[in-house]
C-alpha cells in the first residue's frame, strides 16, 4: 500500500498557497490503529464532484495501538473515515475506540459527523481475519457507511471513498441551512364583481374574486379589515358578527 492510505495522485495535489481560495473546502481525517496502512500526513486535493470543484484537506493520522491526541482531529475534521486492515482482527477491534469517541465528540457538540468505516488490504483476502459482515455489523452499530477497498490496487475506488465523505459533508451541511420563509400579499390585485341573481327570496350578494396574487410578505392581523356580515333584515336588528379578514379581501 502507498505511504499516506487513498493520497491523491501527484498531478491532483494543490499547493498551500490555493488554500484561501474561493473553493468550498471539506475537512476529513483518516484514523485507525497501527498496520492499517496509514502514516502521518496532511496534505490538500482539489476534486470535483457531482460537477462540483472542491478542496479535499485530508490529516492521515498515525496512532499507535490506541487514540492519542484526538482534540487535534476532532475539532478540525467534517468527516472521518475509520480504516482497519481486514487480516488483522487486533487491528479490527481498535476501530471500536475511535468510533466510540467520535460519537461522544458528536454529543458533546450535538453535531452529526459523517462517519465511513473502511477496511483496507481487500489484496490480502486470502489471510482475512475479518469478515465482511463484521464490519458490516459494527458500521450499522455506529450508524456509518461501510467500505472494503484496497488502497494499492485499487485507486478509483479509494477516491470514490473520499467522494462519497464529501457528499456526506454536503447533505449534512444542507439539512442545517436555514430555511427562508414563504409570505404572501398582493402586489396587482384586480378585483372582478360576479352578482348572484336573488332566488326563494333570499337577498342577492357580491362575491369579490381576486385574480392576481404575487408571493411576498403576508399582512399581520393588526394590519386586517374588519367586515360586517349581514344575512338577512331581520337579522339587521341584531349585532352582526364580524370576520377578521387580510387586508384587500372583503365579504358584501
Amino acid at each position: 500500500m502507498s505511504s499516506v492510505f487513498g493520497k491523491p495522485r501527484s498531478g491532483n495535489l494543490v499547493p498551500e498557497r490555493l488554500a484561501h481560495s474561493s473553493i468550498p473546502e471539506v475537512n476529513v481525517a483518516i484514523l485507525g490503529c497501527r498496520g492499517a496502512g496509514k502514516s502521518e500526513d496532511t496534505y490538500t486535493s482539489e476534486e470535483t464532484v457531482d460537477q462540483q470543484p472542491i478542496l479535499l484537506r485530508v490529516m492521515d493520522t498515525a496512532d499507535q495501538d490506541v487514540p492519542r491526541n484526538c482534540k487535534r482531529y476532532l475539532n478540525w475534521a467534517q468527516a472521518f473515515l475509520v480504516v482497519y486492515s481486514i487480516d488483522d482482527r487486533r487491528n479490527f477491534e481498535g476501530c471500536s475506540q475511535y468510533l466510540e469517541i467520535i460519537a461522544h465528540h458528536a454529543k458533546d457538540t450535538q453535531h452529526d459527523y459523517p462517519v465511513l468505516l473502511l477496511g483496507n488490504k481487500l489484496d490480502m483476502a486470502q489471510y482475512r481475519q475479518v469478515t465482511k459482515s463484521e464490519g458490516m455489523t459494527l458500521a450499522g452499530k455506529f450508524g456509518c457507511l461501510f467500505y472494503e477497498v484496497s488502497a494499492c490496487l485499487d485507486f478509483e475506488a479509494v477516491q470514490h471513498v473520499f467522494h462519497e465523505a464529501i457528499r456526506e459533508v454536503r447533505r449534512e451541511q444542507e439539512r442545517h441551512a436555514p430555511t427562508r420563509p414563504l409570505f404572501i400579499s398582493e402586489e396587482r390585485s384586480i378585483f372582478h364583481q360576479a352578482p348572484l341573481t336573488a332566488k326563494h327570496g333570499l337577498p342577492s350578494c357580491t362575491f369579490n374574486t381576486l385574480s392576481t396574487v404575487n408571493y411576498k410578505e403576508m399582512p399581520t392581523v393588526a394590519q386586517a379589515k374588519l367586515v360586517t356580515v349581514k344575512s338577512s333584515r331581520a337579522q339587521s336588528k341584531r349585532k352582526a358578527p364580524t370576520l377578521t379578514l387580510l387586508k384587500g379581501f372583503k365579504i358584501f
